[in-house]
Order: structure tokens, then sequence, then C-alpha cells
């Protein structure tokens, strides 16, 4: 069985999902937060996205080349939305009727694992049903200040930390399991 993994970058006050927090985030792109980054992709045969997350990967991926590039663009990415349509491009299918039966069979086949990047309502619904196995929270050492903080208004949950690790650069991998 797969394994879906919810990979974040976050600064230390909680701020995700803010575009304008991307030339920072990337001051903090030393080797080892790469190496982590890359490992983290190819460990992972399809991504698991919100519309949010696959308009803006859309965008910008194609565009880019290497090694890394042609990965990502090439994997399947499975993206949740109550709004886009099909067919979509960059090798992405529509999750169509119940998304919760859709991710369990998608986990229940073999393969390597389910990597959801772009935390939001994708990632609450997974949690509330039990799908996530392990969040890996990549935390920045600084505040941003404005922008979502994802953990708002969530019901209680708890995870076990699997791993801390400190990059040069200062970051820190937060490494959970799901209770």
């Amino acid at each position: 069985m797969k394994e879906i993994i919810v990979a974040a970058e976050i600064s230390m006050d909680g701020v995700v999902n803010n575009p304008e927090m991307f030339p920072e985030i990337f001051k903090y792109h030393t080797v080892d937060v790469q190496d982590y980054l890359d490992d983290l992709l190819y460990s992972a045969e399809a991504l698991l996205v919100g519309r949010h997350t696959y308009e803006g990967f859309a965008k910008v991926w194609p565009t880019r080349t290497g090694e890394m590039a042609d990965y990502i663009n090439k994997m399947p990415k499975h993206v949740a939305s109550r709004t886009l349509k099909e067919p979509l491009s960059w090798n992405s299918t529509l999750i169509q009727g119940d998304v919760v039966e859709e991710i369990r069979t998608l986990k229940q086949m073999d393969g390597k694992n389910l990597v959801q990047y772009g935390v939001g309502e994708l990632t609450r619904t997974m949690l509330d049903h039990g799908l996530v196995d392990k969040f890996q929270l990549l935390v920045f050492p600084f505040t941003f200040g404005k922008g979502g903080r994802w953990f708002d208004g969530m019901d209680l949950k708890r995870f076990n930390l699997i791993e801390c690790k400190t990059y040069k650069s200062g970051a820190v991998l937060l490494r959970y399991g799901q209770v």
C-alpha cells in the first residue's frame, strides 16, 4: 500500500500557501535542503494536488528544464477540484466523484508514494478520513506575518514525531506520522 505524504514549506509563524513568501524561502534552499526536496519528489510516483496548487504548478513546471523538472512534468498528477473540467493539461487527471474513495483506491494500488504539495482543503479532507500517513513540514527561520495558516480552525489532531532534522540554512524538517 502506498503512503500519502503531505509536504509543506512554512514560516515559523505557520504561514503557508503565500506566493509572496517564495523569494524568502528560496534563500534557505541550500544543497542539503534541495537534496531533501529531491528525495521527497523521487519517492513519489504521483502527486495529489488541489486546484490552486495545480494551476500554479502547471504554469511554472512545464517551462523548466533539468532532471527534476523532467520527473515532475512526466509523473501523473491527481487533481481534486469542484470547478475544473476535463481534460486537464500537464499529465493530470481530475479526481471524479467521491474524492475520499478515489484517494483510498489510489492509495491501495501497488507502487511508490503519493505526495501532496500545497496544503489546504484537500489536506483537511484527507486528514478527516485518516488518509494522511505522514506530514513533512520544512520550517524556515523567519516569520512572514501575513498569509494562510492552514491549521487555523482545524479540529484537534495528534501526531507522532518521526524525525527532526536541522539544515545548514537553519531550516528544520519536522516529519510526523498520524496517531
